[in-house]
């Protein structure tokens, strides 16, 4: 298993900067061998990129990660019900992606390295398929838009009913396609535990190039159509662990945590819970006064505001949020849960690391994806 990794990390090294013509090569392909895939996808291509093509190495390079891999990929097996996917696309996917990958490592596509890459994408297909052919949950959900309130200018709360209940636990994600972007679904994680009424509430920061996102934030309108699908993801308390728990949020990346938050909140007695909250500056900390507000009356609750920029603020840490947190030491005996953008989770689990923090700590999800 280790070699087969090696060889699949060295050849993506080598194939990496031709990226865009992999994928244009691999999308080609693809709707050559299975043309109702197209469907799977939005009208204008340029939106997907080298998206699904990323993603599909991202997982091919953990298959010697089983215990974090294998509950990914059932859930992605789960979530990718919603397309209508049958076992003829995943076989296309993997043909195409050797294809492309083959067209442009030339030489270094040696027999060894086509046998590595098959191998891994046929473990992960496997598992995928598995796991939707037990799925008892419908392929998605019909929700409703009922509140769309602007929090800044590139910021919004949005509020969704669903028709049925949608069966997350706080600290998951969903994926959601909304009628300004069809096809183009976005990962989002709900902000608040499951409610009795069912109603999911999610912050959305509008990013440059974000063509789901800024949409979300500008046009999104009351009794807009959302479809929603299954839940992934794994960060959550465990309150029997006899464990404390620290929480290291960077601007939207809090909703997860405020989510598990939320849920601590029902019980009356939690471990300890500090939570990191950071951002560039005073005004990307949202949420902050609400937090505040939910430690003032949950003891076990302390909140650390960071911010980067603008010294000198009373009760506010300085620097990025790695700074911070790496300043307190290692944090043994706790449950550590990152949320944010990509770089800040990279740049804080190394930083932690370094200070000595273990890894099995250490918990975030894979995609935090616009």
């Amino acid at each position: 298993m280790t070699a087969m990794v090696e060889l699949i990390r060295d050849t993506w090294r080598q194939a990496e900067p031709y990226t865009p013509e992999i994928s244009q090569f691999f999308y080609g392909m693809l709707f050559t061998l299975a043309p109702a895939t197209r469907d799977f996808f939005p009208i204008n291509m340029e939106a997907q990129r080298g998206r699904l093509v990323r993603a599909l190495v991202h997982i091919v390079q953990m298959v010697d990660r089983p215990d974090d891999l294998a509950p990914f990929l059932r859930q992605l097996g789960r979530d990718h019900r919603k397309f209508g996917v049958i076992p003829t696309h995943y076989e296309a996917v993997g043909t195409a992606l050797l294809a492309s990958l083959k067209r442009h490592l030339g030489e270094a596509w040696t027999p060894q390295v086509e046998r590595a890459w098959a191998e891994a994408y046929t473990i992960i297909a496997r598992s995928m398929q598995d796991a939707a052919a037990a799925s008892d949950h419908p392929p998605s959900w019909i929700g409703t838009v009922a509140e769309h309130r602007r929090l800044s200018w590139d910021l919004a709360l949005i509020r969704v009913e669903p028709e049925q209940h949608v069966p997350y636990q706080a600290g998951q994600y969903l994926s959601i396609e909304v009628p300004q972007r069809p096809r183009l679904w976005r990962y989002l994680s709900p902000a608040n535990a499951p409610r009795p009424d069912g109603s999911l509430e999610f912050h959305v920061r509008a990013v440059e190039g974000g063509w789901v996102s800024r949409a979300i934030v500008s046009h999104t309108q009351s009794g807009d159509t959302w479809r929603i699908g299954p839940p992934m993801g794994r960060l959550g308390v465990n309150r029997e662990s006899g464990r404390d728990v620290l929480m290291i949020a960077g601007g939207t990346g809090l909703a997860p945590l405020r989510a598990v938050l939320d849920d601590l909140a029902q019980w009356g007695t939690n471990p300890k819970v500090t939570v990191f909250y950071g951002g560039a500056t005073h005004e990307d900390l949202y949420d902050l006064e609400q937090l505040r507000a939910m430690a003032s009356t949950n003891p076990w609750l302390t909140v650390c505001p960071v911010v980067e920029r603008a010294e000198g603020l009373p009760g506010f840490e300085h620097g990025t949020l790695a700074d911070a947190v790496t300043r307190h030491g290692a944090w043994p005996n706790h449950d550590v849960l990152v949320s944010g953008s990509p770089a800040m989770i990279r740049a804080t689990v190394s930083r932690m690391l370094v200070a000595g923090t273990a890894l099995d700590q250490i918990r975030y999800d894979p995609f935090t994806i616009d």
